[in-house]
């Protein structure tokens, strides 16, 4: 998703980030008690492809090269020790998808959460949808070790984890053997996002959940506008510095195209204030979110950097001095199909006709 090529700091700037969002959600916690059992494998150990070796997810990439797999790897593998113990905007977007479970009556003992917010997703878990075991899963062995590490609180000790490197594109999951996959801003990255779905689709048991939240085309919209007048203004022309971003109107093309049943979608945008645009990349490159196109430019002038972010500052920059950088974030719900789940009925099949209850009722006019 990336804008700018990652711009170097001399000196790495504490900031606080400041976040205003319009919706609420309420936690309700469960005491848990028993103690954990964890278990670090390899994504050989899940897969049901022929292969002989646990890098077999590798060969297995999608036609459509869009971005370079290696490179996001890499990116998140430096994430992995940039990463914030508590970013308000992470634990904002994975508070909002975990509430959806609070909705649903049933429970999922089983559950796959994929790469993107692993540790935001469990810290903030609590004991939600009654989960009995837990598969992480990342493409970076780094960030799959710093969730492994990293002590879990007192909600999901008795969660049995295992920890899983292994790609998203080549999903190493047994068919129909997880009630509820995760995935929390992490899909946005795949060659091959309807294949992706499909593939979560096929790993659920039937009347298994799917819960996503990746970003939206409206993302970081002040910096590709600023991105964009300062390499006219420098260049003469413009490089792909940001990664095509689902729109609201595909979310739902693509839970259907998949094949989930009872489908919905629904968006939120955030607005996170940073002290300027150098902070702003900075905070991209911990959330493992810098530029991974493979049309990419590699070189970005100094100059055109520079006029980046004094062009972002005198159109977007508020009077307190701060800028503010916009986060549309599409979640996105579907269920495998299953007798029990209520189906729309068969067209032509209505027994009663339109024209007789507006002769019954009147035009209301």
């Amino acid at each position: 998703m990336l804008i700018v090529r990652q711009i170097v700091c001399e000196r790495r700037r504490m900031r606080s980030s400041l976040f205003y969002h319009t919706t609420c959600s309420l936690w309700r916690r469960r005491g848990l008690t028993a103690k954990p059992y964890r278990c670090f494998l390899s994504s050989a150990s899940f897969s049901t492809a022929d292969y002989d070796n646990g890098d077999a997810f590798q060969s297995n990439s999608s036609k459509v090269k869009i971005f370079d797999r290696h490179l996001k790897r890499k990116q998140r593998d430096r994430a992995a020790w940039l990463l914030r113990p508590n970013d308000s905007f992470v634990d904002a977007v994975a508070e909002n998808l975990l509430d959806r479970l609070e909705d649903c009556k049933k429970t999922f003992p089983t559950a796959l959460c994929l790469g993107g917010s692993l540790q935001a997703v469990r810290r903030l878990l609590r004991g939600r949808g009654e989960i009995d075991k837990l598969i992480m899963m990342d493409t970076s062995y780094d960030m799959v070790k710093r969730c492994e590490s990293s002590r879990p609180d007192s909600y999901n000790e008795n969660i049995e984890t295992s920890y899983v490197v292994g790609d998203e594109e080549f999903l190493p999951i047994k068919e129909s053997s997880v009630e509820l996959v995760i995935s929390c801003l992490g899909l946005h990255w795949t060659n091959d996002l309807p294949g992706s779905m499909i593939q979560c689709k096929l790993a659920l048991k039937p009347d298994g959940l799917f819960l996503a939240a990746i970003l939206g085309g409206e993302t970081l919209k002040e910096l590709r506008i600023a991105c964009t007048v300062a390499q006219m203004e420098r260049e003469g022309g413009i490089s792909p510095r940001i990664s095509p971003l689902a729109q609201v109107r595909d979310a739902g093309n693509l839970l259907t195209r998949a094949g989930f049943a009872l489908p919905g979608v629904d968006v939120d945008e955030y607005v996170v204030r940073y002290k300027s645009a150098l902070d702003l990349i900075e905070h991209l490159r911990e959330m493992g979110e810098t530029n991974a196109l493979l049309e990419r430019s590699n070189i970005l002038k100094r100059e055109t950097a520079v006029a980046t972010a004094a062009i972002y500052d005198a159109l977007f920059a508020a009077e307190d001095g701060t800028i503010p950088a916009t986060f549309q974030v599409i979640y996105m719900t579907g269920w495998r199909e299953h007798p029990s789940q209520q189906k729309a009925k068969r067209r032509g099949s209505a027994t009663v006709s339109f024209k007789d209850i507006q002769k019954q009722f009147g035009s209301g006019g």
